[in-house]
C-alpha cells in the first residue's frame, strides 16, 4: 500500500468549531460517518451509492471500514447535489458520469421537466428508495421499512429547514441577477 492509499492522521491542535475534536487536515481520509455527517445523508445511502456508481471506492481497511478520499467527498457531494437539489434520478447521474468519463462536469444543469417528473415518480413507487433521503434498501424487512419511516421523521425539519434556506438563497441570487442584468 503506497503513502497515498493510507488514512491521513488528523492535524496536531486544530480544534473544530466547538466540536472539541481536532480538524482533520484537507487532504485526510475520512471514515463514513464523518461523511455522512459531513453531506447530511445517512451511512447506508452512501453505502447504496456505492454499489450504483462504481467512480466511487472508497479505500476499504481491516474489517470494511471505509476511508474516502477527497476525491471521493468532492464526487458524493456532486452527485448528492444532483439528485436532491437539480432533481435527477440515479439512472440520470449514472449517465452523466458515463458521458463525462466518470467525471461530472462542473456546470451541469437543472434536470429536465421529464427527469424531474421521473424523479417525483420514483419517490412516489419507492419512498424508502436510497439516494431519496433518507430511506432503506428496497426489499428492506418491515422492521427496517419501520426505521427508515422514523428516520425520516426525525430528519424532515432538517430537510424543511434547509430547503427553505436555498429557497431564500435562490432569491436571493435572482435578485442579484437583475440588478446586474
Amino acid at each position: 500500500m503506497s503513502a497515498t492509499d493510507r488514512p491521513s492522521a488528523a492535524a496536531p491542535a486544530d480544534v473544530g468549531e466547538g466540536a472539541g475534536k481536532p480538524r482533520k487536515a484537507p487532504n485526510a481520509f475520512r471514515t463514513i460517518s464523518e461523511v455522512a455527517d459531513d453531506l447530511h445523508i445517512p451511512q447506508h445511502v452512501l453505502r447504496f451509492w456505492e454499489s450504483k456508481f462504481s467512480q466511487v471506492k472508497p479505500l476499504k481497511r481491516g474489517g470494511g471500514r471505509r476511508y474516502y478520499r477527497p476525491d471521493d467527498i468532492a464526487l458524493l457531494r456532486r452527485i448528492s447535489a444532483l439528485l436532491y437539489i437539480q432533481g435527477y434520478t440515479i439512472k440520470g447521474v449514472q449517465r452523466l458520469l458515463r458521458e463525462g468519463g466518470g467525471r461530472l462536469a462542473d456546470e451541469i444543469p437543472p434536470a429536465s421537466p421529464a427527469e424531474q417528473a421521473a424523479a417525483a415518480a420514483e419517490r412516489v413507487r419507492d419512498p424508502e428508495l436510497p439516494g431519496l433521503p433518507p430511506g432503506m434498501p428496497p426489499g428492506s424487512s418491515s422492521g427496517a421499512s419501520a426505521a427508515g419511516a422514523r428516520a425520516r421523521q426525525k430528519h424532515e425539519p432538517e430537510v424543511e429547514r434547509l430547503r427553505g434556506l436555498l429557497t431564500e438563497t435562490l432569491h436571493a441570487l435572482e435578485e442579484i441577477r437583475d440588478l446586474l442584468a
